[in-house]
C-alpha cells in the first residue's frame, strides 16, 4: 500500500493573506467554490480557520465515493484538512506571485495494495485533479469579486 496524490495549481488575482482567509472561510466561500462532486456539505464546528471541522461526501466517480470529516489546521500559508474517516489530507498552500497569490491544492492518501493500488495510483490522481482544477477554478472567479 503506496502513498497516491494528486496536486493542482492555480494563480489567483488577490493577496495571499485575502486567499487564505478565503480558503479557511467553510462557512461561507467554501460552499460557493465546491464542484458538483461534493455532496452533503455541512460545517460541524467553527467555520473559519483552525479549529473548523466539515463534513461532505465526495463523489469522485459513478461508483466510488468518500464520507470525508475534515479537521482543519492553519499554520502560516497552508490550510491542512485531516479525514478522521481515512488517510485522506488535503493540503492548501498560498504563495505571493507577483500582485496575486498562487494556490496549490494537494491530496494525499494510502491506496490499496496489490492490483488494485496500482490502477487506483493510475487512474485516481487523473481524475482528482479533474476536481480541483474545477475547484481551484471556482476559487480564482469567487476572489475576483
Amino acid at each position: 500500500m503506496g502513498q497516491v496524490s494528486a496536486s493542482s495549481s492555480i494563480a489567483v488575482a488577490a493577496d495571499p493573506q485575502r486567499t487564505l482567509e478565503a480558503i479557511a472561510d467553510y462557512e461561507t466561500v467554501r460552499p460557493r467554490i465546491l464542484s458538483s462532486h461534493y455532496r452533503d456539505y455541512k460545517v460541524v464546528e467553527g467555520g473559519k480557520g483552525a479549529g473548523t471541522v466539515a463534513e461532505w461526501t465526495l463523489q469522485a466517480t459513478e461508483k466510488r465515493s468518500r464520507n470525508v470529516h475534515a479537521v482543519v489546521a492553519v499554520s502560516d500559508s497552508i490550510v491542512t484538512e485531516r479525514d478522521s474517516n481515512s488517510t485522506m489530507v488535503n493540503t492548501w498552500t498560498v504563495t505571493p506571485d507577483g500582485a496575486g497569490a498562487q494556490v496549490t491544492l494537494r491530496t494525499t492518501w494510502q491506496g490499496a495494495g496489490g492490483v488494485a493500488g496500482i490502477f487506483e495510483g493510475i487512474f485516481a490522481p487523473l481524475g482528482l485533479k479533474k476536481i480541483q482544477a474545477e475547484v481551484l477554478g471556482n476559487l480564482q472567479r469567487e476572489l475576483k469579486v
